[in-house]
């Protein structure tokens, strides 16, 4: 967009609800403070936080513009940014604050990786801030995966389920199943590095795991327990079931050698944005190498109330994309 606008486009929550309550907005462009970056954005992921953010879930100021991960080209530095110049192209997490969708968006100099020399096109990079950093994240900072150890990842053939199953095996791990809840998405999981994929409702036949990631919830949390080997860990990161909270109870993880963690990037991200920034640079490499892959479909921003009705109804595999505008 013109560097001498003061005005851009976004798609915004004015208020919590359905799909539908997704308005196209202009409102004034972002500056970045010190230490942030502005990015003219070019394409932004679509992701089940956003859904969130859009039903009130999470609590958040309205009107409030979604997008927890972008990219573009560098706009404009803040004071004290160094390594990052004006028109570099970048792939960004915008997850702090958000304003992904939008034709501007600011973060943190932390939270970027960039893209110059690494042959991605910016819709593959888009995929990667939120799913592919999240995933090397889990495995390696959260359930701390040893070599050799066996991992279940809960909705393999989704977006950052996709990204668990390829993660775990570049960071070592020996037997990686994956769990779909429709039987029309195991061979899309399996082409995303899973050695077995069953159907959710198969756990309990599945054997025992060192590690399992659950952004699920309902009754595969409790099922995910029941099948930690000794001195296992369970790793949530998502109720996509919007089932009731499963309680655990501390004894029984002291009776039997087991431990549950807790991630969520964005708290993540705002508490260590270094290690995150380091996390994302680490999937862009991969990504590069081909030892990560992504598989990306591409909508307008003027059909992000499509996208999120996707996102829900549980039918999307891999990773849906917004272009923002063609740089």
């Amino acid at each position: 967009m013109d560097n001498s606008s003061t005005q851009m486009k976004a798609v915004t929550i004015p208020e919590f609800g359905e799909a539908e309550v997704l308005r196209a907005a202009t409102m004034p462009i972002p500056e970045p403070g010190p230490g942030q970056v502005a990015i003219d954005v070019a394409y932004a992921g679509a992701n089940f936080a956003e859904v969130l953010y859009r039903r009130g879930v999470v609590d958040v100021p309205l009107p409030f513009v979604p997008g927890i991960e972008v990219t573009g080209r560098i706009r404009a530095v803040g004071e004290g940014v160094e390594d990052l110049t004006v028109g570099q192209p970048v792939a960004a997490l915008t997850i702090v604050g958000s304003g992904g969708y939008a034709e501007v968006a600011v973060t943190s100099s932390d939270l970027v990786a960039p893209l110059g020399g690494f042959g991605i096109g910016m819709d593959v990079a888009a995929a990667l801030p939120s799913n592919s950093t999240t995933a090397f994240l889990v495995l390696d900072r959260v359930a701390r995966i040893e070599p050799g150890e066996s991992v279940l990842v809960h909705a393999a053939a989704g977006g950052v389920g996709s990204q668990l199953g390829q993660a775990a095996h570049l960071l070592g791990a020996g037997r990686v199943v994956g769990t779909v809840g429709r039987a029309n998405k195991i061979e899309t999981a399996k082409r995303f590095g899973y050695d077995e994929v069953i159907l959710r409702d198969q756990i309990a036949d599945a054997g025992e795991f060192d590690v399992v990631v659950d952004m699920v919830g309902g009754p595969a949390r409790r099922a995910s327990l029941d099948r930690l080997a000794p001195m296992g860990r369970l790793v949530v990161m998502g109720n996509a079931s919007g089932a009731e909270d499963i309680g655990v109870p501390a004894n029984e993880l002291w009776f039997t050698n087991k431990s549950v963690s807790g991630f969520n990037l964005a708290a993540f991200a705002a508490a260590f944005p270094k290690a995150t920034g380091q996390a994302l640079r680490r999937a862009v490499a991969a990504a590069a190498t081909g030892d990560l892959r992504v598989q990306v479909e591409t909508l307008p921003l003027e059909q992000a109330v499509e996208a999120h009705r996707r996102i829900e109804s549980g039918t999307t595999t891999g990773k849906l994309v917004l272009e923002v505008a063609a740089l």
